[in-house]
């Protein structure tokens, strides 16, 4: 009876866990590592075969993520969640699987040009959609026997539509222990989903800590606050654009601008037309408002009951195909824009940015995290001029962010979630969080409550029956690039992007006027006459 801890270990992204009993393996979750981590994570101790269930706490992927890369490899168990989770990741898996070719077709152009070895996808649409016949849905509250040593129920977890605690009985040759996994720890008094729901027993805790250091803003009137913008941006006779997260962020908006049309909150303005333009959104949304009344609030609960869609109102309009997309920003009646992705470092909203951001009547809206780096970082600090497919952009449009509208427990949610166990576990281990957060959440849930507390590392063994560990791992950083290679990978990476464009352009010559062609072509040879050398 063991746990290996594999990944998402004094870093944010890439969950894994492995818990072994004597006649069963199980990995709780088997998520995609995300933007920049600091530490190597250890090997899988066992090979994808051998796994008979992954127990999946949510959809997002860098918990969900690398489930299609499993079954790629050999894994021919179950997944186990619930049945929200299932549903989103039918879509958000085959999204992920497209952009693993997308990105190996790009990738592979390149190296045919520069007559290096071509590279294959992570994995492929098909191997996500053989994945997802091995998934399983299981209600809240149910307790689903695994095995004869292991027995499984799942708790809402109040992070995201179908997010879950994982409870875990193991019992083992006369040895009982009972395991929580928090998945993510979701925020209090969001829309449309319940808060997280506690646990007050059990002998050890795997936590997450993202947030163990921060404490979100108190008291923000989200619908007031939206109001306000669009009130303002509209009188301008501007767009509303709104870069979100096509899961969970999207619906969250819409169920804020149908309280906002329903209470009149903008006036003068009738009817105002809202655009969804992200086709994961759109699909996302569905799953949203489809049977799924066990996951919602009370006051959402009730509108759907009583026939109300909690995220639907007159005039919102959804944007599939890509002329659909194009026609928005072509209508001149003032709007509001919702588009993924939530940074602004791919997709749709990067074209509504550049019709937008350089109009003075316009708004530019953040109601999530921008990451160091992207281009809605880049916003949100001020800055002024700004590229996008290769054209300058002067920043005209009035930058707004939204309060603190995190999905993740702050610390005094984190404290509140482990201070509801009312006898002391033999030990809490914290993942899923960077070096500082799990510092100062380790000492606080020391100091206020005197459980034993943990912070592994990847690669870390620990013997559940005997209460030990088997093997303490050290930390193994990544090599870092130094800034003079990061700088010269950014340009050369802007350079390749600018070809591409280049290439899709001379790709729609047949649309061009022969005047058009003879243009294009002297531009191109002029660039080149610019900047040959000789050899």
């Amino acid at each position: 009876m063991k746990l290996t801890f594999i990944g998402a270990d004094h870093e944010v992204t890439g969950s894994r866990h492995l818990l072994e009993t004597k006649d069963t393996k199980i990995l709780v979750d088997c998520g995609m590592e995300q933007g920049s981590n600091p530490y190597e994570n250890a090997p899988m101790p066992v090979d994808f075969p051998e796994i008979d269930y992954i127990i999946l706490t949510h959809a997002h992927i860098d918990h969900a993520g690398m489930i299609p890369y499993a079954y790629a490899h050999g894994f021919s168990g179950t997944v186990l969640a619930t049945d929200a989770s299932m549903d989103l990741d039918s879509i958000m898996l085959l999204d992920s699987a497209n952009i693993q070719e997308q990105d190996a077709e790009w990738e592979n152009r390149k190296a045919k040009r520069a007559g290096k070895p071509l590279v294959e996808p992570l994995y492929t649409v098909e191997d996500a959609k053989k994945a997802l016949e091995s998934f399983r849905a299981i209600p809240y509250g149910k307790i689903e026997e695994l095995s004869d040593t292991v027995k499984l129920r799942f708790i809402d977890a109040g992070h995201l539509l179908g997010s879950a605690s994982a409870e875990i009985w193991i019992d083992e040759d006369g040895v009982s222990k009972k395991l929580v996994f928090s998945g993510d720890i979701g925020n209090h008094d969001k829309p449309l989903i319940r808060d997280p729901q506690y646990i007050d027993e059990a002998d050890y805790v795997i936590m997450e800590s993202t947030y163990g250091d921060r404490h979100h803003a108190k008291g923000v009137d989200h619908i007031r606050e939206l109001s306000d913008i669009i009130q303002r941006t509209l009188d301008r006779g501007g767009n509303v654009v709104i870069p979100a997260f096509a899961v969970g962020r999207t619906q969250e908006m819409l169920y804020f601008i149908r309280r906002i049309k329903a209470d009149g909150l903008v006036k003068g303005h009738d009817g105002f037309p809202v655009y969804v333009d992200s086709p994961l959104a759109i699909e996302a949304t569905k799953i949203f408002r489809e049977n799924l009344t066990e996951c919602y609030d009370e006051e959402t609960k009730k509108l759907v009951l009583s026939g109300i869609n909690p995220i639907g109102f007159p005039n919102l309009r959804l944007s599939v195909t890509a002329d659909d997309s194009k026609a928005i920003n072509f209508d001149q009646e003032p709007k509001v824009i919702i588009s993924a992705s939530g940074m602004c470092d791919a997709g749709r909203i990067r074209h509504h940015l550049k019709h937008n951001l350089w109009r003075p009547a316009c708004s530019v809206v953040f109601a999530g995290y921008q990451a160091e780096g992207t281009l809605g970082r880049q916003l949100q600090d001020g800055k002024k001029d700004v590229k996008i497919f290769g054209e300058a952009i002067h920043v005209e449009a009035s930058i707004e962010t939204m309060g603190d509208m995190s999905s993740h427990a702050d610390q005094e949610g984190l404290l509140s979630w482990v201070g509801a166990y009312k006898k002391a576990p033999s030990r809490v281990f914290l993942v899923h969080g960077d070096d500082g957060a799990m510092e100062e959440l380790s000492g606080l849930i020391k100091e206020r409550y005197g459980f034993k507390v943990e912070c592994p590392y990847s690669g870390t063994v620990f013997d559940l029956a005997a209460d030990c560990f088997i093997h303490e791992a050290e930390p193994v950083f990544r090599k870092k690039q130094t800034a003079v290679n990061t700088r010269n990978e950014k340009i050369r990476s802007e350079l390749s992007a600018a070809m591409e464009e280049l290439e899709k352009l001379c790709g729609r010559y047949e649309a061009f006027s022969n005047k058009d062609i003879r243009k294009l072509t002297a531009d191109i040879r002029d660039i080149i006459n610019k900047h040959k050398t000789d050899d």
